[in-house]
């Protein structure tokens, strides 16, 4: 005798958003179209409309979801400390959800987790002294680090087992003497233990020294 078949979980505006953001994530924000959200429930895309307003009201919920995710700054947190675990961080949920960086940028709604994050974040900046002017500065620099780091990482297929393959592809390409410092460089590439983890975070630290020096107010 077969197991009765367990019983569907009830919908709900909690399940909508997570199946619209797994949507997105395995085949892009283009994908995420009411009937397909519908479908990948297993019910009638106007069953959603019970739960959700429209369309938009999904995107600005997924939007909050994803964010909720990046590790917010506690307040008293040192300023370097916190900026740098929040772009660590940034960029693991946006790796996992990078259709959500242009979303995030745009959406004119910005829900409770949303504000609270950009609240912490400037917030943490203001209590160490920046002016509003240089947290905002600031700010805007290392999201734009994390989202072209995270962009560049999603074109290229980067992984830690494959990361030193374009460096093979430019030697087997080029002949070392018309093109030495590319050869140089791709030699070197090859020759030390290159992740796309220290990259960033090795990135990441030169840019925290460049606003402790000229943005962080003197101790």
């Amino acid at each position: 005798m077969n197991a009765a078949t367990p019983p569907r979980p009830p919908l709900s505006r909690e399940r909508i958003l997570r199946a619209a953001i797994d949507l997105a994530d395995r085949h892009g924000l283009d994908a995420l179209t009411m009937r397909r959200l519908g479908a990948s429930l297993d019910v009638e895309a106007m069953s959603l409309y019970k739960h959700v307003a429209n369309k938009d009201d999904i995107l600005d919920g997924i939007m909050d979801l994803v964010v909720a995710e990046i590790e917010t700054p506690v307040a008293g947190t040192a300023w370097r400390e916190a900026m740098r675990r929040r772009a660590i961080s940034a960029r693991q949920v946006f790796s996992r959800h990078s259709w959500a960086i242009g979303l995030l940028e745009t959406r004119r709604t910005l829900g409770s987790a949303v504000l609270r994050y950009l609240d912490a974040v400037l917030g943490i900046l203001r209590t160490a002294g920046f002016s509003v002017a240089d947290a905002a500065h600031a700010f805007w620099l290392l999201d734009s680090y994390v989202y072209g780091h995270v962009i560049l990482e999603t074109s290229m297929h980067f992984g830690t087992d494959d990361a030193a393959e374009p460096a093979r592809v430019v030697l087997d390409q080029l002949t070392p003497s018309n093109y030495p410092h590319l050869a140089e460089a791709a030699h070197h590439a090859l020759s030390f233990e290159f992740t796309v983890d220290g990259e960033f975070e090795s990135g990441l630290d030169l840019i925290l020294d460049a606003i402790d020096r000229s943005m962080a107010p003197a101790t």
